[in-house]
């Protein structure tokens, strides 16, 4: 059975995950080890100054360590960063490099990803997709449904985040390790594996020791659809913007206010209207992007992401 992983589409109902992972007769595929995984509320912040931003990720983080060991990685362990490492030897006598593939455990700090109840929508026959919150995921804006006639959807209840970004990369990365392991004449080098906290918030590299990793060309498996790869990346960075203003009482402001949130207002009516701004741009085209605005008279922070494929333009912008 094939299954696509959609982040809010929702119709049908939950199969009991609960019961098979209690029957030790049980063989757990690939769809009942990502229902479990968006069971874990491991949601990253973006205003932490922590390492991991929210110390819930390592929970599902400690899980899968146990996990990997089970399938048959025995060195498989989380660092004092809470990255999760393992090691699939090689088999092969070939001399062939050592390969890694990489996803996140954390998902978006925009919205939650606390009690996720993931349903599964069987036979897609095409059309739009009525949540049971109400809002409905239109076919016309999202093209790639039309690739999914005949597909298991597997969706939530519209309320939260599923969290396939990027459970659905462990998962995949998760049942390759335990083929591989099952089926010992399929030759391979050494595979190494490694699942980080917060990518969300830009971060998932800031400890990842490369040399420690081992790997000589790694893959991150994240998104994308069916048989997609992506041979280059744009880089990132994060801008904030403090305005600050000065409050006075209203009714004795003339000629002596600065409304801090109309600087911001007027800052960001500066900016292009026609370029540089992710639903005016496409390709290897780079963008600011605002993401958030929050103040009041005194004192107003905006927070962008710039990206680009060309680093020297970071600066740029």
């Amino acid at each position: 059975m094939q299954f696509r992983y959609y982040e809010v589409i929702n119709l049908f109902e939950l199969i009991n995950i609960e019961e098979i992972m209690f029957d030790n007769n049980y063989e757990f595929t690939c769809v009942d080890r990502f229902l479990n995984y968006v069971k874990y509320d491991t949601q990253s912040d973006e205003e932490s100054t922590t390492f991991p931003s929210d110390p819930k990720q390592l929970e599902l983080s400690k899980d899968l360590v146990i996990e990997l060991k089970e399938i048959g990685l025995e060195d498989a362990h989380m660092d004092e960063n809470g990255y999760v490492l393992a090691t699939l030897p090689g088999n092969t006598d070939k001399d062939v490099p050592v390969i890694g593939f990489i996803s996140h455990v954390d998902t978006s700090p925009a919205v939650s990803g606390k009690d996720v109840k993931p349903q599964i929508l069987k036979n897609y026959q095409g059309g739009d997709i009525t949540l049971l919150n109400g809002k409905v995921i239109d076919a016309d804006n999202n093209p790639e449904l039309k690739d999914m006639i005949g597909f298991d959807i597997i969706t939530t209840d519209g309320t939260t985040l599923l969290g396939a970004d990027d459970k659905a990369g462990i998962d995949e990365i998760m049942d390759a390790m335990n083929y591989l392991v099952k089926h010992p004449d399929v030759k391979h080098g050494t595979i190494k594996i490694c699942f980080t906290p917060d990518e969300e918030v830009g971060r998932g590299a800031e400890k990842f020791d490369v040399e420690k990793f081992g790997a000589k060309y790694a893959y991150t498996i994240d998104g994308g659809t069916r048989g997609e790869i992506e041979t280059e990346t744009f880089s990132a960075d994060a801008v904030n913007i403090t305005f600050i203003g000065k409050n006075v009482h209203p009714g004795y402001a003339k000629g002596k206010m600065i409304n801090s949130l109309k600087l911001a207002s007027y800052f960001m009516e500066l900016l292009p209207k026609d370029r540089l701004s992710p639903e005016t741009t496409e390709g290897r085209e780079g963008y600011v992007h605002c993401t958030s605005i929050n103040g009041n008279e005194e004192k107003t922070i905006l927070k962008f992401i710039i990206r680009d494929f060309i680093d020297e333009k970071l600066v740029e912008f």
